[in-house]
């Protein structure tokens, strides 16, 4: 196939998108230009017959997206975009390989969690306790427990009375995927649960945390409370029950903790969920070390 006939053969593809395969105009405006882009390299680079295109190719022209500063998902489209294409010209006997499907995109960047300091979290913890609220030690053992035990929102909610064991000092969690795992409690948190339990008067098998009706604390009334605290005590744009969670496991991590320990702690299945935050840790010593070391 000559390349001079992509160009049709793209104008063709797009109609069919918009006639058979509905897709939006959105779509359709990307792969144009996803195509078009890719076309105006071949042309640049003087290739003339479709078996040039190869997976060496492919490969230069990764490289050129990387030196022109593109973002890895706008990487990923394009070439997500070109795929397909190319899977059309197969299909239609147009060409008789598509090299793009031995061509792996690039891994997404993880997103690294939101943590705050634990200066930030105890500024939380002093601002409600000057509040003059009835619920301000129930609010506070919530925050305890979302940082202190690196809970999840729902995990939280979820806490019956009977799954206080004072005996062993721990508390049981019945996480993600129906696992039972058992998070220690400290002695400043012991302490809350008790007055929390008598201020209940309730039975064992009664939520912890309840709401003025009597119904169990859902994850929105959670979240509602975390943003409004967060938001009062810190300049900080990170306001989500999770964020306490991961500052928890940042600072162990910080601290010295030892990774297994951490992922035990967390409840998560796989270690590689739980490496996440050393990243975080790196990323936080070498802003330290920018700061601070005189070689920087």
């Amino acid at each position: 196939m000559l390349i001079s006939n992509l160009k049709k053969y793209s104008e063709d593809y797009l109609l069919e998108l918009v006639g058979v395969k509905r897709a939006s105009l959105k779509t359709i405006e990307a792969y144009k230009i996803d195509i078009l882009q890719f076309i105006k390299f071949i042309e640049k680079n003087s290739v003339t017959q479709y078996s040039q295109i190869n997976e060496r190719f492919i490969r230069r022209y990764l490289f050129y997206l990387n030196d022109q500063k593109m973002k890895t998902t706008s990487v990923r489209r394009k070439l997500s975009a070109l795929r397909r294409f190319f899977n059309y010209l197969l299909k239609r006997e147009f060409i008789e390989k598509n090299s793009f499907v031995n061509i792996s995109s690039p891994k997404k960047a993880r997103k690294l969690p939101n943590t705050l300091s634990e200066k930030m979290f105890y500024e939380i913890i002093a601002q409600i306790e000057k509040e003059n609220s009835d619920n301000k030690s129930e609010v506070i053992l919530m925050f305890e427990l979302l940082y202190g035990d690196a809970l999840r929102v729902s995990e939280l909610c979820n806490l019956n009375i009977s799954d206080i064991d004072f005996a062993n000092n721990h508390i049981r969690i019945f996480g993600k995927g129906s696992k039972t795992r058992f998070v220690p409690i400290s002695r400043k948190i012991r302490e809350k649960l008790i007055t929390q339990i008598k201020q209940r008067n309730s039975n064992k098998n009664s939520p912890l945390f309840v709401t003025k009706k009597g119904l169990r604390v859902t994850p929105r009334q959670i979240q509602f409370l975390v943003k409004h605290y967060v938001k009062d005590s810190t300049s900080s744009e990170k306001q989500t029950p999770h964020t306490f969670r991961h500052s928890a496991a940042t600072h162990m991590l910080d601290n010295g903790a030892d990774l297994l320990a951490v992922k035990e702690l967390l409840g998560h299945e796989n270690l590689s969920t739980t490496q996440i935050y050393t990243h975080v840790s790196v990323e936080h010593l070498k802003k330290v070390y920018k700061q601070s070391h005189p070689k920087s």
